[in-house]
């Protein structure tokens, strides 16, 4: 019997079965798509390692981008890393103090700059489209590539990949023994849940009540195009994460069970990245819907994006592209769950990241640490039970 399945093969299942498979236990991943579907495939790829804010997230953060700026020598592979401007910018009419107070506990402070200045860092953002911008050090991997670089030094391990649908745990008294996919059944001493935006489903289906939660992001994907981006652009006054801050609390957690409902209305973060072969994605989208599965109306998004893109970056959001959608995962208080979970003491959770760039690489280390002898007390603070 293997030690471990893992399901989900996007940045936390892979991070967390390289570290497990690492420390010498034996590892099966499970992953629904062999070309990923999931946040892993649509994110920007940004590593805020300047947003840490309490004692733990500065400890993971400094953790964090030590391993980022040596992953391609670790892995043996290009991950694409590189260190740029973040400029998040700022409404026209927002009170630039007010913002600046929003960030005074992060670990880095940014630097503010009026429109002029925000457009000497990054030309092609429009200086009549917003009220300045916060400059913060950042920086950024391909995601398409710490994916394809995980999963070959996984693999080179002895690590096990199974591309299929899990449709249920398998489950004997106290204990989950398995998991059922349309290739077999498949068993293992430990189970471990990183499917993102799926997990709350798979769980719920089980009767396994886990305060795990999901958007759908719409973003679009330029070809490579002659147009140069120098800075990632996002804002500063980030509305996704006050849908998720709304829709989380006790009592909407009910509401989380009851299908085809729409917690608040869709909202835009309007921001662009371009990556190394010089594509462009440009969003994003977020619509809190209870139903991971909604119908999703490509043709309404893509213009809604472009709209609010085209008022800060006018020729990005010009672009032609194609439009993508995905679920991310977020719990209700911007730091993952892991551990196990209340019912099943052999069934974990590695998932509910909200920066799983700066995060996930640290944390599934520390949890390969914790299950092997080295009990971690940071994985303790971070179990599902916190919020029970």
């Amino acid at each position: 019997m293997r030690d471990w399945i893992v399901i989900g093969g996007g940045i936390t299942g892979l991070a967390l079965s390289y570290e497990l498979q690492k420390v010498g236990c034996s590892v099966l991943l499970i992953e629904q798509h062999q070309q990923l579907q999931g946040s892993s495939s649509l994110g920007y790829g940004g590593i805020s390692y300047w947003g840490a804010t309490t004692a733990i997230t500065r400890t993971l953060s400094v953790e964090g981008i030590a391993r980022q700026r040596n992953l391609s020598n670790e892995l043996g592979m290009d991950t694409e890393f590189r260190e740029l401007d973040l400029l998040l910018t700022l409404e026209p009419d927002a009170d630039p103090r007010e913002i600046l107070a929003q960030y005074s506990r992060c670990a880095i402070a940014p630097t503010l700059l009026n429109p002029q200045e925000a457009q000497e860092r990054e030309p092609l953002l429009n200086p009549q489209g917003i009220g300045g911008a916060l400059l913060f050090p950042h920086a950024h991997l391909n995601l398409d590539c710490f994916v394809q670089a995980s999963t070959q030094v996984f693999q080179s391990l002895g690590g096990e990949i199974v591309y299929a649908k899990v449709e249920n745990l398998l489950i004997s008294g106290d204990r989950v023994t398995g998991v059922a996919t349309a290739q077999g059944d498949f068993d293992a001493a430990q189970i471990c849940v990183c499917a993102g935006g799926i997990s709350r489903a798979l769980l719920k289906a089980s009767g396994i009540n886990a305060r795990i939660y999901f958007t759908h992001a719409e973003a679009i994907d330029t070809a490579p195009v002659e147009l140069e981006l120098r800075a990632m652009v996002m804002p500063a006054d980030t509305k996704r994460y006050a849908l998720e801050a709304t829709t989380t609390d006790a009592e909407k957690d009910k509401v989380w069970d009851l299908a085809g409902q729409e917690l608040l209305p869709p909202s835009i973060d309007a921001g662009a990245i371009q990556f190394r072969d010089r594509r462009i994605r440009f969003g994003q989208l977020s619509r809190i819907l209870t139903d991971p599965y909604a119908a999703i109306d490509p043709v309404e998004g893509e213009a809604n994006i472009r709209a609010s893109v085209s008022k800060i970056l006018p020729k990005v959001g010009e672009l032609k592209g194609k439009w993508r959608h995905c679920l991310v995962a977020f719990s209700n208080d911007s730091l993952p769950l892991i551990g196990a979970v209340k019912e099943y003491e052999n069934l974990h959770l590695f998932s509910g990241f909200t920066s799983p760039t700066v995060y996930a690489l640290p944390l599934a280390k520390r949890f390969a640490a914790h299950v092997t002898g080295s009990p971690d007390e940071i994985i303790s603070q971070l179990s599902p039970n916190r919020f029970l």
